[in-house]
């Protein structure tokens, strides 16, 4: 299978700082990768390289380039905005807007176009089916969103990403704040939703990584240590190093 995600050379400097040093990835379609490493080794600095939110800091700069459906997205004629609708971020702390359940999602919807009654609350329903949330809030959709539980909001905060079609998901520890049951539904939720969308995962929890992901990479200030796929990196790593993260020896 061709890869989804092509990282090139990727270097990413906040003023004198090189935060990313010469990565190198490439991730495959419906498949999920899970970036692991000790805090501040640039996980989250390279996931947002994928929909370029790091654009907005002053004083940051790039060198390399990030390929998706082989289409150079630091292209000056790549689109931002259709990235950012292509490439849905989930944060770590749930941020739903402060509408209600239906409007968290419709919303989306209408600044992406879609005027049609009947396809917004369709692709409603289906989005929250798909997040498995709309058992548990059919019957309140016009209800506060911030009337949800942690868990429920960071379902909610997927099937508003999902709503508008990505291809691509970023998920940046988005189960760190939950409480184990939820914590499950999340994972059980990246497992059911691979089958349509190519996720990258940051997580600093090895039992997460090794249970949701196909693929993991393993970061170390800002360098790629190790990549391979994820049964090999917990099981038998290439590296004493990679062993020694993934065994809880540092970090």
């Amino acid at each position: 299978m061709n890869a989804k995600i092509e990282i090139k050379g990727l270097f990413f400097h906040y003023g004198d700082n090189t935060a990313v040093k010469d990565i190198n990835i490439d991730v495959k379609g419906n498949s999920v990768l899970a970036l692991i490493g000790p805090s501040g080794c640039g996980k989250s600095t390279l996931l947002r390289c994928i929909n370029r939110m790091n654009d907005i800091i002053v004083g940051t700069r790039i060198e390399g380039d990030i390929l998706i459906d082989k289409k150079s997205i630091y292209d000056p004629k790549y689109d931002v905005t259709d990235l950012r609708r292509n490439v849905g971020m989930v944060f770590q702390k749930s941020n739903p807007f402060p509408r209600s359940i239906f409007e968290n999602i419709a919303y989306g919807l209408r600044i992406n176009g879609v005027k049609n009654r009947y396809d917004i609350e369709s692709t409603v329903e289906k989005s929250l089916k798909d997040a498995a949330l709309w058992h548990e809030v059919k019957d309140r959709l016009h209800k506060s969103a911030f009337s949800l539980s942690g868990g429920q909001q960071q379902r909610l905060c997927i099937a508003r990403t999902i709503a508008i079609e990505p291809d691509v998901i970023l998920m940046d520890e988005p189960a760190s704040a939950l409480d184990p049951i939820s914590t499950q539904k999340i994972e059980e939720l990246i497992e059911d939703l691979k089958k349509d969308y190519t996720i990258i995962i940051v997580t600093h929890n090895m039992q997460q990584a090794a249970r949701v992901s196909d693929y993991t990479a393993f970061m170390y200030m800002g360098d790629l240590i190790e990549m391979n796929n994820t049964e090999s990196i917990f099981t038998n790593p290439e590296l004493e190093m990679t062993e020694n993260y993934v065994t809880g020896k540092f970090g």
